[in-house]
């Protein structure tokens, strides 16, 4: 009896975590360089599901400004926020009040040199994440990869744990990757969890009203 109350909490529990995570992809449309997530199985998780990032390049939105950078293909920028690495997509960076290629939020973007102060006027960079100002090469954006089941979000990327490996994607200047969000296929995922959750409900109404007439003909007896 307790088992299959368990089940059908699980299930529920289940249904209800799938269209949390809808929620924020949608509540995320619009942000620039978001991952969407999805459940994944995990019957280390309490509910049988954890969160995993969906890994897809977005739209590109083209500004002209030498400093919005958008990659192709699976990979993060590196940011240092506080002493710690942080990857992100959001490629919309400035040069900060010091001279160093920042996000608007103040994280330094990490080269193969470590942060990198950038001259003035405009800097050239080429697929590969390689800053130029004219014929000098400045340094390399380091770009990485993850593992999409480790990544932990957070405002403006993701803390990341685990061994971070080598870029093979490219690096597209002038312009802002959008959200990688499918408006649709959401619609559609959550009618079929809500429906599956409603499904769920009605057993729960029923195997209730079953224990209350078993328990009801006991006392009868």
């Amino acid at each position: 009896m307790s088992d299959t109350i368990q089940a059908l909490a699980r299930a529920l529990n289940a249904d209800i975590n799938g269209i949390n995570m809808v929620s924020h992809n949608v509540a995320n449309i619009n942000t620039p360089g978001y991952q969407s997530v999805r459940a994944v199985a995990d019957f280390g998780a309490s509910v049988g599901l954890s969160r995993q990032v969906v890994f897809g390049d977005g739209p590109l939105r083209s500004t002209g400004r030498s400093l919005d950078l958008a990659l192709r293909g699976e990979g993060f920028f590196v940011v240092d926020r506080g002493g710690q690495a942080l990857l992100t997509r959001q490629g919309s960076f400035i040069r900060d009040a010091q001279g160093y290629l920042a996000t608007p939020a103040g994280d330094r973007v990490i080269t193969d040199g470590g942060p990198v102060s950038l001259p003035d006027g405009a800097v050239r960079v080429d697929e590969q994440g390689v800053l130029w100002s004219g014929d000098q090469r400045l340094a390399q954006i380091t770009v990485v990869t993850a593992e999409p089941g480790r990544l932990l979000s957070v405002e403006g990327g993701y803390r990341y744990d685990g061994e971070l490996g080598s870029w093979s994607g490219r690096v597209q200047q002038g312009a802002t990757e959008q959200s990688n969000v499918d408006a649709a296929a959401q619609t559609l995922q959550l009618i079929e969890l809500t429906r599956h959750a409603e499904s769920v409900q009605r057993v729960v109404s029923i195997y209730d009203r079953t224990l209350d007439v078993g328990i009801n003909r006991i006392g009868d007896n």
